[in-house]
């Protein structure tokens, strides 16, 4: 007899605790999350873009280090 009381009783309690998850503010915008993918992606690529610049820029040597390839 006091199962038939406590099952509902015990069910209506449970129920009763679960509610509606709260929605997000609309005005805010949502955190990135794939900033720090991003930034491990972007390093080495940045990487080499800086030192492709420093190769296109610095003289050209080999011509005076091989006579083989003079101009």
């Amino acid at each position: 007899m006091l199962i038939r009381i406590t099952l509902p009783l015990l069910g209506l309690l449970v129920v009763s605790g679960c509610n509606r998850p709260v929605p997000p503010d609309p005005d805010k915008r949502p955190e990135p999350q794939a900033t720090a993918l991003r930034d491990a992606v972007q390093a080495p690529l940045e990487k080499a873009k800086a030192a492709r610049e420093t190769l296109e820029k610095a003289p050209d040597t080999r011509a005076a280090d091989d006579p083989a390839i003079q101009p």
